[in-house]
């Protein structure tokens, strides 16, 4: 059994951190500085972490390549299975019109203001897609209707982005909350009741966040009564859930609710008209449409079928039948966790054939025949699809694999050992943790997986309160969904934008380092000034 270094350079944790952290940084540079497609950032990031971790940390060649081999299946199924038959379902939407039709709709029924239509479409109905699919599919989705209103794609890409941070962490009915609770032996619904007191507030501010970036502050003394309800409802909703109801339904009460209280809200109140921020009909002129004389509100059903197929298939747990746990040989147990005292590292990769994918890709065929799609338009629908994703799908497979190099090479596990030896300053730096894994793995589930018990085990070192901390984890990862080339790489699929991953990375950065901060300020705020708002462990 191979034993995780913590500090192969001459035994300093400080120089260990240093070289630990070059392949998160080749990536960061690649992308952020050189403004390199997102695949030749993924793969300069693998290759330097291949490098390091044979050669520094000493991990055999055949259990490097083999956590790499398990990382890159993991990425194509399950994670890149939801997100081709999401965009599947996106094509045939397209494709029968019923894309065209969903546009004339908020045409139609929005205010003649683009802000409007990003708070809607970007905030609310991005979220309820967050907790349908994941994985990037809101990003391509609702980018491509802001497209379509006359959102330059760059400028759709960037607050979709940052709007997707909000339902992260109750995302898939809960599961990443599920999996902290598990890694850190920690009651799952008190977890989730802690993380149900920290994003609402980043959820309220969300809206005001974008819309002061995207129109100033015109805009946000213009639209900030819409602002308020559409953040208030979703916070609201994501607190009470979280807290009362039950966590795993925190995305589909808070979405649904954030997106039928602010669409009755604009039956009631309008903003005044602002000729800067109208639809764009030259930009709508150059969509691209289908001539079908198709009612608008029949651009609702794709979703709503695929909300309500995956909604009772998560709850009757279809996902389940027929799954098998492989244990990958060469890898599973044959490393011990060194910060674990030994721990051995599983290594389980958990192949559901009717996962959610399966259950979109339903979705999508039950779709098509809904709306009497021929068996070669549909065909159609997947080559385009394909000539769409596969691209992401080697860029997801390259950024998952190089997670799971580090993870079980111990590179992950040297990194958390050095922030959670700053003493206090561990309280700011905890996010980052979160933000870290999510950047590099595009999943709260994983980030909570990999640092959630270091997280506990440095807090209770501090004496520092454990529950806050592991929920700071999952809180914090979201901030680093914005940036993750998973999360980015599967959002310019749909757009002119493929091999200017760089460029939307370099663009959300920035926010996505304030808002890990605001939630740093937090964090520091709950644990000494509130120290009461922190749920009692069983309470």
């Amino acid at each position: 059994m191979f034993a995780q270094l913590l500090t192969p350079i001459e035994g300093s944790l400080g120089d260990s951190f240093l070289i630990a952290v070059l392949p998160v940084v080749a990536v960061l540079l690649l992308l952020g500085v050189f403004r390199r497609p997102a695949w030749q950032a993924a793969l300069a990031g693998l290759l330097t972490g291949l490098a390091v971790a044979i050669m520094a940390w000493q991990m055999p060649v055949h259990l490097a390549l083999n956590a790499v081999a398990n990382g890159a299946v993991f990425a194509a199924w399950p994670v890149m299975w939801i997100v081709v038959n999401a965009l599947l379902l996106y094509n045939v939407a397209v494709k029968s019109g019923r894309f065209e039709a969903f546009r004339k709709w908020v045409i139609e029924h929005l205010p003649n203001d683009r802000r409007v239509v990003l708070v809607v479409i970007g905030f609310c109905f991005g979220a309820l897609l967050e907790g349908i699919a994941g994985f990037g599919t809101p990003v391509a989705i609702t980018s491509s209707l802001l497209i379509m209103v006359g959102f330059p794609a760059l400028d759709a890409l960037v607050f979709v982005l940052i709007f997707n941070t909000a339902p992260v962490a109750f995302g898939a009915l809960g599961v990443p909350v599920t999996v902290l609770g598990a890694v850190t032996s920690l009651p799952a619904s008190t977890l989730g009741a802690m993380v149900g007191r920290q994003l609402p507030l980043m959820a309220l501010i969300l809206p005001f966040y974008v819309m002061a970036v995207y129109g100033g502050w015109r805009s946000l003394k213009a639209l900030w009564p819409l602002l308020l309800v559409a953040g208030s409802s979703f916070a609201a909703a994501q607190f009470v859930t979280s807290n009362y109801i039950d966590y795993p339904l925190t995305d589909v009460l808070s979405s649904l609710g954030s997106l039928v209280i602010t669409l009755l809200f604009l039956r009631v109140w309008r903003p005044a008209p602002d000729a800067a921020f109208a639809v764009s009909e030259t930009k709508l002129q150059d969509a691209e449409r289908t001539e079908m004389n198709i009612a608008p509100w029949q651009g609702w059903i794709p979703w709503v079928v695929v909300s309500a197929i995956v909604i009772a298939w998560t709850f009757y747990g279809v996902a389940a039948l027929g799954q098998q746990a492989i244990h990958w040989p060469g890898l599973d147990k044959a490393i011990s966790i060194t910060l674990y005292h030994g721990k051995p590292y599983a290594a389980v990769w958990v192949f559901q054939p009717l996962g959610t994918g399966t259950a979109i890709l339903l979705s999508a065929v039950i779709t098509a025949l809904m709306f009497s799609l021929s068996p070669r338009a549909f065909l159609g629908c997947i080559k385009q699809t394909v000539k769409q994703v596969w691209i992401a799908v080697v860029t997801v497979m390259l950024i998952v694999g190089l997670a799971y190099l580090m993870n079980y090479s111990g590179l992950a596990y040297t990194l958390g050992a050095g922030v959670a030896a700053t003493g206090r300053l561990f309280v700011l730096l905890s996010p980052f943790l979160g933000w870290i894994a999510v950047m590099l793995s595009g999943s709260d589930t994983s980030g909570n997986a990999l640092f959630g018990n270091l997280q506990v085990v440095a807090a209770q070192q501090l004496h520092l309160n454990p529950v806050l901390f592991a929920a700071t984890n999952s809180s914090g990862g979201v901030m680093g969904k914005m940036i993750s080339p998973q999360n980015i790489a599967t959002g310019v699929s749909v757009t002119n934008l493929k091999g200017q991953e760089g460029q939307v990375f370099a663009r959300t950065f920035v926010h996505s380092v304030i808002l890990t901060l605001m939630l740093s300020g937090l964090v520091v705020v709950e644990q000494f000034v509130i120290p009461w708002i922190i749920p009692a462990i069983g309470g």
